[in-house]
């Protein structure tokens, strides 16, 4: 008899507990939501683009949205204010990530930074990672191998001018940017190692980007494991495992040649800077770094800024090959300031041409290479805007939204470099119309590395060439269709034909 009275109790307290939550979730001011199918939620709104999918929604339903991704619900902010309050007034209590499909893996197999939940372990490698690997002093301690890199790209696009034919500047500007990442990062030279096959390489970049941001039923359907049996039927799991193994062994590749004690090294790469912090990590016991971290740390890199890089300045040249008038202004700029007989361009160069910085600004702000920053996960009860967001919620920053919103820019849609003429308006995070990176505890820690080899290529690319379409082309035939979902590239490759002008 007590036993069946204590059972009554708890399941009326119970009762009382689940029912008051009720009422007070319904006095709660939730976001608008578009209405929704059972099951699959908003699903079937979002298309193969869905930042533009989702810019389509925030026009007819607001700034702040409330989607259903199956049965996970989605806080989607497209506006400069709403996305201030969640990356700065709410940063620290919505800086976490949800615990996805994709990123799990990559936090199981390589103990990353970028994916993991916000807590000590996290904050303590990414202030290793800002003081050791993405520092002022640490950036301009590679800049030799961002201008030697730049110089080879220059002569390879040199002998293509020589006769006169077509380059395909999105494959060339790839492996700009991925010859720069293998020798800061693993201290292999790209063009010389007898392991690393170039076209293996971007073919792994892809596979691993479209990993991450494939359809995936467990972050959507996490109920009684039906989402998973479904993505290891449809070998999703398989795919995902399958990219991470690569990586695994491209990155144990490269950190055994580092333990060999005859290993010779022109200098301190990326890897020698983590082994060294390994070996004296008794004088800090909040880091304990182990192997895995390190392959943690090189595959953020190798996912975030290997592409981006190179998107950035495809998207630039393309956008300025439309507009002849644009593309001879800034060329116009460049030669004046630094002369007509440079034989090579440095660093140094970079801030004698501020109308090719505002070239940049402008890409960012039009093609942004991560047109949706990163999901996180709020910690605790905010608001945004007015509206309700409770804990274990999901925020996604529509980024390429707000660069195109016409409250904002004049002419949104239109590429306009001398918008940002006296304009202190800039893309390190603390100016919110313009994310590219990010910003908050979560904004890209690459990114001084990252603006060094985009600010370096295109200076490259506009001092010692003139561009000209393939024969039968004329400007207006230039497209910017664009594909992918995590990254978003231009969907037909940039071709063009390099005139040496030295």
């Amino acid at each position: 008899m007590a036993i069946s009275f204590l059972c009554f109790c708890l399941i009326t307290l119970a009762s009382l507990i689940f029912f008051a939550k009720k009422i007070k979730h319904l006095k709660w001011n939730l976001p608008p939501s578009p209405p929704k199918f059972p099951v699959i939620g908003n699903l079937h709104q979002i298309g193969e683009l869905p930042h533009r999918s989702l810019q389509h929604l925030a026009e007819r339903y607001g700034p702040v949205m409330l989607l259903h991704f199956g049965f996970v619900p989605v806080t989607v902010v497209s506006s400069r204010e709403a996305a201030e309050e969640v990356l700065r007034t709410h940063d620290l209590d919505c800086c976490s990530r949800p615990k996805l499909v994709g990123t799990r893996l990559l936090s199981r197999n390589f103990k990353d930074v970028c994916f993991t939940p916000y807590g000590n372990e996290w904050k303590a490698r990414r202030k290793f990672a800002l003081r050791e690997l993405f520092c002022l002093k640490k950036v301009q301690s590679f800049r030799h191998i961002r201008e030697e890199e730049c110089n080879f790209l220059v002569k390879q696009l040199s002998e293509s001018a020589v006769n006169r034919s077509p380059v395909d500047l999105s494959k060339s500007l790839f492996w700009l940017t991925a010859s720069i990442f293998f020798r800061v990062a693993l201290g292999q030279n790209f063009h010389e190692s007898n392991f690393i096959d170039k076209e293996k390489i971007e073919e792994l970049v892809f596979e691993a980007e479209t990993a991450l941001a494939s359809f995936t039923c467990s972050d959507f359907f996490p109920v009684a494991g039906l989402g998973w049996l479904v993505d290891w039927f449809s070998g999703q799991h398989k795919r995902l495992n399958d990219v991470f193994y690569k990586l695994d062994a491209l990155f144990q590749h490269v950190i055994d040649d580092h333990l060999n004690p005859g290993r010779s090294k022109e200098h301190e790469d990326i890897i020698d800077s983590m082994l060294d912090a390994i070996h004296k990590e008794g004088k800090d016991s909040s880091l304990e770094l182990i192997i895995d971290h390190i392959k943690g740390f090189l595959a953020n890199i190798f996912l975030a800024g290997i592409d981006t890089g190179a998107l950035t300045m495809i998207w630039a040249m393309t956008e300025l090959v439309k507009n002849p008038k644009l593309i001879k202004k800034v060329q116009g700029e460049i030669r004046e300031q630094l002369g007509s007989n440079k034989a090579r361009i440095t660093e140094e160069d970079i801030d004698k041409v501020p109308y090719l910085k505002m070239v940049i600004k402008e890409t960012f702000r039009l093609h942004p290479a991560a047109p949706l920053i990163l999901p996180r996960e709020t910690m605790a009860h905010i608001k945004v805007q007015g509206y309700d967001i409770p804990p274990k919620r999901r925020i996604l920053v529509n980024v390429s939204a707000i660069g195109r919103d016409p409250k904002l820019w004049t002419n949104p849609e239109e590429f306009d470099p001398e918008r940002f003429m006296d304009s202190s308006v800039d893309y390190r995070g603390q100016h919110y119309e313009l994310l590219p990176f990010g910003s908050g505890r979560r904004i890209c820690p690459g990114m001084p590395m990252g603006i060094a080899a985009v600010e370096l290529g295109l200076l490259n690319l506009l001092y010692f060439f003139d561009w000209k379409l393939p024969d039968g082309m004329t400007h207006k035939d230039i497209d910017t269709e664009e594909a992918g979902t995590l990254t978003i590239v231009k969907k037909v490759p940039l071709q063009l034909v390099p005139v040496r002008v030295q």
